[in-house]
């Protein structure tokens, strides 16, 4: 560690333990525990970060189940987004990001967000944007990180082009809506009920459609005028794979994010060569610490002065106590959520 733990704002020392919710074992939500465990120190390049609010995503549920372990290196606990203060890290580090002891960060993690005091790299904290609290801004990191890299990066959507969104009413899904029509793109989602197709279209989604009740390819079909989409965002995988490649244009990009519905899918390989589609898998939390940095740059040069503009507003369902993290997974999984789910420490400043 660079620098030591300092206080800020006269709230005393960094104490040597802290709170934190940890995985007692593979299992449903009962099994998230309150602990207590001791403070992590930052290393080289890292700042420490005081938690006011921690985000809950998708993949803590899929790693409380056992199935998604934490890379090497990273906190057993879960937790990949945070907002906070910092109160110490690598001097150089901090200088080299633009940051200082007391500064109200947001940050991806690649674990541990679910404590008092979290360990992020500095190069993956941005400014909470101004006019939002903490606990709205800890419910950014994960998900725009997600949609910059993939819908921004890896399929390069541009002003005019035309996006389909799967589970839109998801964390996901509400970033991908607000940052794909700030690009000026056109955003069709699906989403499985009328009330979050309504609050699809609300959050500036040109076409939501009720995969419960419609037939999704055929809607894009008739959305586009048999065009087809030039990306899809898709968490789903399974059966959907093959949808999703009818829905596509000639050229068009297929970004696999997700394999809730399964992870086997066929599908006709004839049209991707016919059409010179792409699939491209991607995954977020086991990417180098310099990519994911690249991806902080390219939010805060794009993305944050939409934020700061207004257009791109804070679609937070609920907030939990952290001590309630059980009853936050209880209600992702039922999927009756729309937009995320924070859990928070008591300091909201």
């Amino acid at each position: 560690m660079q620098a030591a733990a300092a206080a800020i704002d006269g709230s005393g020392a960094v104490p040597a333990a802290m709170q934190a919710i940890a995985i007692r074992e593979p299992g449903g939500p009962e099994v998230l525990v309150p602990t207590q465990v001791a403070v992590p120190q930052p290393g080289t390049g890292e700042v420490l970060i005081r938690v006011a609010a921690s985000g809950v995503n998708r993949p803590d549920v899929v790693q409380r189940k056992g199935h998604y372990p934490p890379p090497p290196g990273a906190s057993p606990l879960p937790g990949l987004e945070v907002a906070g203060h910092i109160v110490a890290g690598d001097a150089h580090a901090m200088q080299e990001a633009g940051l200082q002891i007391g500064d109200a960060v947001c940050a991806l993690l690649a674990g541990g967000g679910y404590a008092e005091y979290a360990t992020a790299h500095a190069s993956h904290c941005l400014p909470v944007p101004k006019g939002w609290s903490l606990t709205q801004a800890a419910s950014l990191p994960e998900t725009f990180f997600t949609v910059w890299s993939n819908v921004f990066g890896l399929a390069d959507l541009q002003a005019g082009q035309t996006l389909l969104v799967h589970g839109g009413s998801s964390g996901i899904g509400t970033a991908a809506i607000q940052l794909a029509k700030a690009a000026g793109a056109q955003v069709i989602v699906t989403a499985g009920s009328a009330e979050k197709c309504e609050a699809c279209l609300a959050l500036g989604a040109d076409h939501a459609i009720n995969y419960r009740e419609q037939d999704f390819v055929e809607q894009v079909k008739t959305i586009t005028q048999k065009r087809g989409v030039d990306v899809v965002l898709d968490m789903v995988a399974g059966s959907y794979v093959a949808r999703n490649v009818e829905c596509l244009a000639t050229e068009g990009k297929l970004i696999i994010i997700a394999v809730q519905g399964g992870k086997d899918a066929a599908f006709n390989a004839v049209t991707v060569l016919m059409r010179r589609l792409r699939i491209i898998g991607s995954t977020l939390r086991s990417q180098p610490v310099d990519v994911k940095a690249e991806i902080a740059h390219g939010l805060r040069k794009n993305a944050w002065p939409w934020i700061e503009a207004g257009k791109i507003r804070p679609v937070i369902h609920a907030t939990f106590p952290a001590a309630q993290a059980a009853q936050a997974h209880a209600l992702m999984e039922s999927g009756q959520h729309i937009g995320k789910i924070v859990l928070t420490w008591g300091d909201d400043r």
